[in-house]
């Protein structure tokens, strides 16, 4: 699997500077200025697709963290919120985040429907709004696709596909306006490079309202459930779901950068992606250190939380911090994601993948993260944490308990039982002989 992953990578960097060549010998001698665009360009395309890639990684890791009745179900949803939220994107929140129009100064705008389909002139640095929608949409589909595994096992795909409107249409893009699109924040002066707060924290906080108005799932918290029942179906499929994240996160960090011509934006994207691999190393070691020492034993599950804690920790401040910030952060999330999973446990809140400690907490760190240890200023940056997560967490909070009320939101105890692969979808991810799939009579 590795090794088909890396020459698949390798044959797509090919064939971009192959229609890089192309594009140069019918054009003739391109200047500087074309130059500097066209690899501006195709590189943030190749890291629009890294992101893009993450998807199969979270798919991964939250089949892998849940139970063998779901998995159909979990991969459904992480499909579905991917095709569903690109065209609600590009039909509104694309719109809402970058708009030109301002309908409440510094919080709202609209730039209206789809993309603008002029290209600037050649120059480093200049994107084309194509690519550039691109990039960002696989940002919206990141914050999405988060939820999916707090809510696992219980919610209904109807319920889900509401969900994923809503954030992609409102809930994400405007708190990203806020920060990325010229709102308060960013006249604040808050700094959120890539999306420790705007991505992540949205995401894991919007999880945290899904699972708390679901509730948990039947017999989670009972004491006597075996231990065994809840407990992760398939390590392998979660593991290589976390080292695909990894990967991608080098298109999520290097690719903010958003310009890769000239030497400072060479040395400033080899920087962050040197930063984002040992804030998830350290991530990893500190998750170990701690889950060993309160469990008595090394847990993997714990230790690939610890990576993506990191990870998420890293990536509001990975432009701004030295390689030692970087391992300090990333040791410093991997305590808070323990320490978030003991906490969700101990308030009897069901979050079967640990998606708001590792999003939503570690979203929080990152922020504050950016204040100590990238120079900028505390206030500031505990202002913008706090309200991109609370604007994410009370508006989903909202939108679920409106679906809770009108009975549209979990589904039944018979169903939950059964497994939603078999009531939901009428078909199992395992089954080898056609016995677990249900009759349409």
């Amino acid at each position: 699997m590795i090794k088909r992953l890396a020459r698949a990578l390798t044959l797509a960097v090919l064939f971009s500077l192959i229609a890089t060549s192309v594009v140069f010998a019918q054009d003739g001698d391109p200047t500087s200025a074309e130059i500097a665009y066209a690899v501006d360009n195709i590189v943030l395309f190749i890291c629009a697709v890294l992101v893009l890639f993450m998807q199969a990684g979270f798919a991964l890791v939250e089949v892998g963290f849940n139970s063998s009745k779901n998995v159909v179900n979990i991969m459904f949803k992480n499909l579905i919120d991917m095709c569903l939220g690109v065209i609600i994107y590009w039909a509104i929140g694309f719109g809402l985040m970058y708009g030109a129009t301002s309908i409440i100064p510094g919080f709202l705008t609209w730039g209206g429907l789809g993309i603008s389909a002029e290209a600037p002139a050649p120059a480093a640095g200049a994107l084309n709004p194509q690519v550039d929608f691109l990039f960002q949409v696989a940002f919206a589909a990141t914050a999405a696709t988060i939820v999916s595994g707090a809510v696992a096992g219980r919610i209904k795909f109807s319920a889900y596909l509401v969900y994923t409107v809503f954030i992609t249409a409102l809930v994400y893009p405007i708190s990203g306006f806020w920060q990325w699109g010229g709102g308060w924040l960013a006249e604040m002066g808050f700094h959120d490079f890539a999306g420790s707060l705007v991505v992540h924290a949205v995401g894991g906080f919007a999880g945290l309202a899904g699972a708390m108005v679901l509730g948990p799932r039947i017999g989670r918290f009972a004491k006597d459930t075996p231990k065994h029942v809840f407990a992760p179906h398939n390590y392998a499929l979660g593991t290589l779901g976390v080292f695909i994240l990894w990967i991608g996160w080098y298109g999520f960090n290097p690719g903010s950068q958003l310009a890769f011509t000239g030497a400072a934006n060479t040395d400033a994207v080899m920087l962050i992606a040197v930063n984002t691999t040992l804030a998830a190393g350290a991530g990893a070691v500190a998750a170990l250190a701690v889950s060993w020492a309160l469990l008595k034993r090394p847990d993997l599950g714990s230790t690939l939380n610890g990576a993506l804690a990191g990870l998420v920790s890293i990536t509001a401040n990975c432009d701004a911090v030295t390689n030692f910030s970087a391992i300090i952060i990333g040791l410093i999330g991997g305590v808070l994601v323990v320490a978030g999973m003991m906490l969700l446990e101990r308030l009897k809140i069901d979050d079967p993948v640990g998606a708001w400690p590792v999003h939503g907490l570690c979203g929080i760190w990152g922020g504050i993260a950016t204040a100590i240890f990238g120079g900028y200023a505390l206030g500031t940056q505990l202002v913008g944490s706090l309200a991109i997560s609370a604007w994410s967490f009370v508006t989903c909070f909202a939108l679920f308990a409106v679906l809770n009320a009108m009975g549209q939101l979990r589904v039944s105890p018979e169903e939950e039982e059964v497994g939603l692969d078999l009531t939901e979808h009428g078909t199992g991810a395992y089954t080898l002989t056609g016995l677990g799939v249900l009759s349409s009579d």
